[in-house]
């Protein structure tokens, strides 16, 4: 950690006195610049270099951003087609790698915005979400194997303080002890996998990825079947943050989905932690995750851990089966206080073509009856994150309506373990065309997108945003530039 030092300018040269060291930074362009007290002005109108080396100047920091910038633009070419895909991928990715000193480490929050307010606005602030930072490795995996390494190492290293990846990260200790989101930790983890091959990666990840998984059975089970909760915990960072907990609102969060109308009215059981819906957008993801961790252990020569894995992946299969109602032709959350099937739907009830659980005949009725239905989920613009006839839909109001990419891209994933050509071509077509639209007009990668305009929401949707990219690597695997993590079910 940096300890209190000093900081001077003078001549156009900024010095920084540290405990044990120095730095000093030149101007190697000091025209109209004016050095004051212990900052240097410099108008912003035209290109300004520092540096911190003696023998460099202004013409050799430009020509290696010019050498650099042909590097970027031959990469681009690369994808041909998918080449401005590709520019919007990694802009959206590289421009949220920070560094936290806390841990003197890299990680890519989900927004700059976000790092500042969760860093107590102070420098140096952070924070990862679960099921956002495995996405950003699968995503960082296009062309940094060492970002996607580290942002899936970094995750996984918190399950070894929790049991679990927690909900939220922040500095100074502060993140969610009760709950943890969406388990694709494993899919994405392969997706990098499948990308680079190194066996090492998976043993370094494998056994965090394991406890995991061990959790969800162990902490979010009701009668075989899995439902999102909150368990209490004794605050550590006294944060306000830290009291929503045991909660409905906590279990809530755990899906990723906040203010979904899927759970209005949905009691939580402050006895058993959990919220009494068993949820197939859950089951669907957990089975795929129980698949592709013993596809890894088979990998690794784990066979004790294989045979677990594949016994968990078969035991809740069943159940979730239960969940099929044939007259609406989809799989449906269950009340699990009455009993009561939910038809309050969003693209999570899509999620057990993850896991492969669905018949080929019911994955094309889910397709044909809710997919490509305009009075649910089909439209201009699409998925809206919850049923377009739903009562609470409202096409902007955060997960009330607004099209969200991780919702499209594993509604994607899904569709690849069924021969659903059609579908997954327009899924991808109109994905591209919701990220280009707010690229073109704007160089946005939002958050997430007004279901009706496809543009903003105008509330709760931060501009720039890693995971909207997603929208883009359904296209980048649609068109064979990148493989997918369901190469795995193969």
């Amino acid at each position: 950690m940096v300890g209190e030092g000093s900081l001077s300018a003078k001549d156009n040269t900024l010095r920084a006195e540290l405990p044990d060291t120095s730095r000093v930074l030149r101007l190697l362009n000091p025209q109209d610049a004016v050095t004051h007290a212990n900052a240097v002005y410099q108008p912003l109108n035209g290109p300004i270099a520092w540096s911190s080396k003696i023998d460099i100047d202004f013409d050799a920091v430009e020509a290696m951003m010019l050498k650099q910038e042909r590097l970027y633009k031959n990469q681009k070419a690369e994808y041909g087609d998918m080449a401005e895909i590709w520019d919007v991928i990694q802009n959206a990715m590289n421009w949220l790698v920070v560094y936290d000193p806390e841990k003197d480490r890299a990680v890519t929050p989900v927004a700059r915005p976000w790092a500042y307010g969760w860093g107590g606005r102070e420098p140096g602030g952070y924070i990862l979400f679960c099921w956002d930072n495995f996405f950003a490795s699968y995503m960082h995996a296009i062309e940094s194997k060492e970002l996607a390494y580290n942002e899936a190492v970094q995750m996984c290293r918190e399950i070894k303080k929790l049991g679990f990846v927690p909900n939220f990260a922040a500095p100074g200790g502060l993140k969610s002890r009760d709950r943890s989101q969406p388990p694709v930790g494993s899919l994405m983890v392969m997706g990098v996998y499948n990308r680079y091959g190194e066996d090492w990666f998976l043993e370094t990840v494998f056994d965090d990825l394991l406890t995991w998984n061990r959790w969800w059975s162990e902490n979010r089970d009701h009668d075989g079947y899995l439902c999102w909760g909150s368990n209490p915990f004794d605050p550590v960072a006294g944060d306000k943050r830290e009291g929503v907990q045991n909660e409905f609102k906590a279990a809530s969060n755990e899906s990723g989905l906040d203010n979904t109308p899927m759970y209005d009215e949905v009691p939580f059981d402050t006895t058993e932690h959990l919220l009494e819906m068993a949820d197939v957008g859950l089951m669907g993801l957990y089975i795929a995750d129980c698949k592709v961790l013993a596809h890894m252990a088979d990998i690794l020569e784990r066979p004790k851990a294989k045979q677990e894995l594949t016994e968990r992946a078969g035991r809740y299969e069943n159940k979730l089966k239960t969940l099929w109602d044939d007259e609406f032709g989809m799989f449906l959350n269950k009340r699990t206080d009455t009993g009561e099937l939910s038809r309050r739907i969003s693209p999570t009830n899509l999620y057990p073509l993850i896991a492969g659980a669905a018949t080929r005949e019911q994955a094309e009725r889910m397709v044909q009856e809710h997919f490509y239905n305009p009075d649910e989920f089909w439209g201009e613009w699409i998925l809206p994150s919850i049923a377009r006839n739903d009562t609470g839909y409202t096409g902007r109001d955060y997960w009330r309506g607004s099209i969200w990419a991780p919702m499209n891209f594993l509604v994607y994933l899904g569709f690849q373990n069924y021969d659903l050509p059609q579908a997954r071509a327009d899924l991808a077509e109109k994905s591209k065309a919701l990220l280009l639209k707010q690229w073109r007009e704007e160089r946005n990668v939002r958050e997430n997108y007004h279901a009706e305009t496809g543009g903003d929401p105008g509330a709760r949707s931060n501009p720039f945003y890693h995971w909207g990219a997603l929208l883009g690597m359904i296209n980048l695997i649609e068109h064979g530039q990148v493989g997918s993590p369901m190469q795995v079910f193969d």
